[in-house]
């Protein structure tokens, strides 16, 4: 059985031979399918990499975002790390400043915090997402207001 530590540093790798690929041209996952879900804002495609079980948790995805897509503002029950591989975004947590985040960022949001994610206005975003699920899954809370997206400028 793994750990979450040793899932983090498999998708922590996994980032190095994405950022490799990526210099060739070639990504090295597949875009994954279009959202459909009522979530978000934009196109949002995701492809699963580990889905989490009773062997493997966190769950491992990729997320691609056109400009300016964008999720609910939600929770992680368990937390959450997104590694940043392409692209420029936007992350904020609720009552705190919006970040701009870029390829080879890594951000961190703690358990049972609220926040939202998202693409720039100008630039797609991707990121391999590490969740434990251990507490729960996602809760979604309401859209983001294009003040909270807007306040980037």
């Amino acid at each position: 059985m793994r750990t979450t530590f040793q899932i983090i540093v498999y998708a922590v790798s996994l980032v190095f031979s994405f950022q490799s690929q990526a210099q060739t041209g070639d990504a090295i996952f597949p875009k994954g399918e279009l959202s459909t879900v009522k979530n978000h804002t934009g196109n949002i495609w995701l492809k699963e990499l580990i889905v989490e079980d009773s062997t493997f948790d966190p769950g491992i995805a990729v997320a691609t975002y056109d400009a300016r897509a964008k999720l609910d503002w939600h929770i992680h029950p368990g937390g959450q790390v997104l590694l940043i591989t392409e692209g420029t975004g936007y992350y904020q947590e609720r009552g705190k400043p919006l970040h701009i985040v870029h390829k080879g960022d890594v951000i961190k949001c703690a358990s049972g915090v609220e926040h939202w994610h998202g693409a720039s206005p100008k630039s797609g975003f991707t990121y391999i997402a590490v969740t434990p699920t251990q507490k729960g899954k996602t809760i979604w809370l309401e859209p983001v207001s294009d003040k909270d997206y807007d306040s980037s400028k």
